[in-house]
């Protein structure tokens, strides 16, 4: 468990005043919404490994350090590596530099 529901679970009960319930309430709402980012970014990311893997015929650790390399070499976050990866897998151009860097790894890979 993490975070606050570690805390009130092991914290004695108090009286929230109107403020701090409102504090309470906006901090779980900051905190649910950074676990959905999180829940779709890696879900995202696991689909762009599955396309690097089909594209490149690699294992899906090379596919996974095929993403990386992209995101590192190409200064990109690798969310957003992963959705350009699977908007080419359906159709659509890579920018130039992650197309180059997405060859050059699965390359590399292949060696």
């Amino acid at each position: 468990m993490h975070g606050l529901l570690q805390d009130l679970l092991v914290a004695p009960l108090t009286l929230l005043s109107a403020t701090g319930l409102a504090t309470e309430h906006e901090q779980l709402r900051t905190e649910a919404a950074r676990l959905r980012q999180a829940v779709t970014s890696h879900a995202v990311i696991g689909q762009a490994i599955g396309a690097v893997l089909a594209m490149g015929r690699i294992p899906p650790e090379e596919a996974w350090r095929v993403l990386r390399d992209v995101s590192q070499r190409t200064n990109t976050k690798l969310r957003t590596v992963a959705e350009h990866v699977l908007k080419h897998a359906q159709g659509a151009a890579l920018p130039d530099p992650e197309q180059l860097e997405l060859q050059r790894a699965i390359t590399r890979c292949r060696s």
